[in-house]
């Protein structure tokens, strides 16, 4: 399929989220590949939907980091929105601990370190995620990792009122914040909680809080007590509890702070055979972090 004149999309989608499809594809024009994500309305115009869907856009174009995929183009093509990005080679984390297991701790807390550098960009730009799981997390063959789907972030609290159903939770359960279950509220201290559901996960294999219904999950959320990481180093498991605090106040102050909490596990970083390019391959952003992790240390 040929849209915009100049974008030719692979038969088969890459994958489908809450709000659209994502397909890979070819720009014509410049002569690369691209992501091309299609907002889905199963039920038939839906006005919120759209609005959340050119947000989404607009948030992408404001958040210029490496680790958040490039907006390049967005427009309609038979009456679909469409938004087109930077095509990212790599795995999620969903899929990275379901073929690996529990992950070595320096890569879990690399990867979560990472995703703290973008959780700080776009949180200085009064931005949240809302919605930072493991399937929005991608580990890419150099090591890089990207945070994906700002489709339900918001760029103020006022956005909670203008983009939350009435009686309709947004998000995914088993990653949601107490006050944004309880009160629709979220902030940056939210995310943090849900990259605490993510770290728990990549160390121990397995999801933090399950349940049969989204209201049982919701409930351990609020009541529970998330159990300790056996065999994670203490001071790892305490930041972990502290991620998991149910109130915001009892969390790591921001991003940048939990940022620095990580940076001391994320050494020594084994090898991830079939996941990571060899040492011997160049990387070009292996090479240009390593400079400039060395300016101002």
């Amino acid at each position: 399929m040929l849209i915009a004149d100049r974008y030719e999309l692979d038969e088969l989608p890459l994958g489908r989220g809450g709000m659209g499809t994502v397909h890979g594809g070819h720009d014509k024009h410049l002569d690369r590949r691209v992501a091309v994500k299609f907002l889905q309305l199963p039920g038939g115009p839906d006005d919120e939907l759209e609005r959340r869907f050119i947000r989404e856009a607009r948030i992408l174009a404001r958040l210029e980091h490496s680790g958040a995929p490039t907006l390049y183009d967005f427009g309609m093509h038979d009456q679909r929105l469409f938004q087109v990005m930077q095509f990212i080679d790599g795995v999620t984390v969903a899929d990275l601990v379901g073929e690996h297991g529990p992950l070595p701790v320096p890569w879990a807390a690399a990867i979560a370190a990472q995703a703290c550098a973008v959780l700080a960009a776009a949180h200085e730009l009064s931005i949240c995620h809302r919605d930072l799981k493991p399937t929005n997390l991608m580990l890419c063959p150099d090591g890089s990792v990207k945070v994906l789907d700002f489709g339900l972030a918001m760029l103020r609290e006022s956005d909670v009122a203008q983009f939350t159903r009435a009686g309709q939770i947004l998000g995914t359960p088993a990653y949601m914040a107490p006050e944004q279950i309880q009160r629709g509220i979220a902030g940056p201290r939210s995310d943090l909680y849900a990259l605490g559901c993510v770290l728990h996960e990549m160390v121990t294999g397995r999801q933090l809080f399950t349940g049969p219904t989204a209201y049982a999950v919701f409930d351990k959320q609020v009541r529970q007590r998330p159990p300790s990481v056996p065999g994670a180093p203490a001071e790892l498991d305490r930041l972990i509890q502290e991620l998991l605090a149910k109130e915001p106040a009892d969390r790591p102050a921001d991003a940048n702070s939990l940022y620095t909490r990580l940076v001391p596990f994320a050494l020594d970083l084994p090898m991830l055979p079939g996941f990571l390019s060899s040492p011997s391959v160049p990387s070009p952003v292996r090479m240009y972090a390593r400079i400039v992790g060395q300016v101002l240390p």
